[in-house]
Formats: C-alpha cells, sequence, structure tokens
C-alpha cells in the first residue's frame, strides 16, 4: 500500500512539475515545419524524461551521503516556492497553448523548413538540463531511496507525458486544484525531508555536529 502510495505521489510530482518543460517543447516544436511537430513533441518528452530518470538516480545515491539531506530539504522548498509561482502565473496554460500551436500545421511556423529536427532537440536538451532539478529532487525525495519505485514511477510518467502531455497540460489548467493538491504533497516531503536531515541519527546535521544523539525515521512518507 505504502509502495502505491509513493509511486503515486512520484508520478504526481512529475506531472505537475512537467509544465515549464512541455512549455519549452510545444514552443521549440512550435518553430519548425508543421511536418516535424510531431517527432519533436515525442521525441522532446522522451529526452526529457531519460534526463530526470538519469539524474533522479543520481540524487538518491547523493542524499544518502550524511549532511546533504538537509541541503535536498532547503532545495525541495525552493522547488515548492518555484511551483507556488508556476501556478500563480498559470504556466500550464501556456504550456497548453503552445502544445496545441505545435499541433495545429496552420499555427506557428509554416513556411520551409528553416531549422532542423535536430537543432530543435538539442534546444530542448539544453533547457531540459537546466529545468530538470525541481523534478530530480521531488521524486528522489519521494523514493526515499528505492531505485525500483522511483523508475516506475518515473516511466509511469513518462507514459502519460510523451502521448497525452496536451491533454494532461489541459486537465491542470481545467482543474487547478490538482496542482495545489500535488504543491501540497510537495511541501509535506520537504518538511519531513527537513526534519529528517536536521534530526536522523545516521543522516542529520544535528547528530553528526554531536547537538544531540538523533532520531531514528522509517522509511516511506
Amino acid at each position: 500500500m505504502q509502495m502505491l502510495f509513493d509511486a503515486g505521489a512520484i508520478v504526481m510530482a512529475d506531472l505537475i512539475l512537467s509544465g515549464d518543460n512541455a512549455l519549452i517543447i510545444g514552443m521549440a516544436a512550435a518553430s519548425l515545419s508543421p511536418q516535424l511537430r510531431a517527432k519533436a513533441i515525442l521525441y522532446g518528452m522522451v529526452i526529457a524524461a531519460v534526463l530526470r530518470i538519469i539524474f533522479a538516480v543520481v540524487a538518491t545515491k547523493l542524499l544518502a551521503i550524511p549532511g546533504i539531506l538537509f541541503l535536498g530539504g532547503l532545495l525541495l522548498c525552493w522547488v515548492c516556492w518555484r511551483l507556488y509561482g508556476e501556478i500563480r502565473t498559470g504556466v500550464d496554460e501556456q504550456a497548453e497553448r503552445a502544445l496545441e500551436t505545435a499541433d495545429d500545421s496552420s499555427a506557428g511556423y509554416t513556411g520551409p523548413p528553416r531549422r532542423t529536427l535536430l537543432k530543435a532537440l538539442w534546444t530542448i536538451t539544453l533547457a531540459d538540463v537546466s529545468m530538470s532539478l525541481d523534478n530530480v529532487l521531488a521524486v528522489a525525495a519521494i523514493a526515499d531511496g528505492d531505485t525500483t519505485l522511483l523508475v516506475l514511477g518515473l516511466a509511469l510518467a513518462i507514459l502519460l507525458m510523451a502521448f497525452a502531455a496536451t491533454l494532461i497540460m489541459h486537465i491542470l489548467t481545467r482543474f487547478p486544484v490538482i496542482s495545489w493538491l500535488g504543491l501540497a504533497v510537495l511541501v509535506y516531503v520537504a518538511a519531513e525531508m527537513l526534519a529528517r536531515g536536521i534530526l536522523d541519527a545516521q543522516h542529520g546535521i544535528a547528530p553528526m555536529l554531536g547537538l544531540m544523539e538523533g532520531y531514528t525515521f522509517g522509511n516511506g512518507h
């Protein structure tokens, strides 16, 4: 039951944090000739997903280093604040419009090919590398060291985004309560992560500095 909850939390976190990625992919695709756009959207989503899996597996291992958990908790608080700003400014709605423009052969750039698919994917990759920190921290914190859970949760989110990105952005725009619920989950995870980063007997900074004995926290949320 706990594994199902955590897997669901990973999927939700990844989807609600995908608005900025979807916006970049949609804008890059819309700048291509219509015949290349579908490939750009699909390959762009796959690139974003693969990068997140690689970075998240690395982050999961790093969070096991004593002292890093507290830093990760602080960064996850920043992620929560950033997501709050995205919800307020309607990033999901902008991403939905960008993807719809890319799907419409009569919208966006409609002239002869002036940019190759490879160049568009390179732009998407660079943007994803710089924007993947939020996804990586959130899903790594929820997975809590369970690499199998991490990969399974992200794999499901990948399939959803690869084949239903526009629909997902539409749902998040139509029902903003989903994004607020996702933010609440991340705030909870960030608070727990900070508590463990300070108080955990093995990884907390307080026991490391000899300020207290520390507590043993169970895995899971």
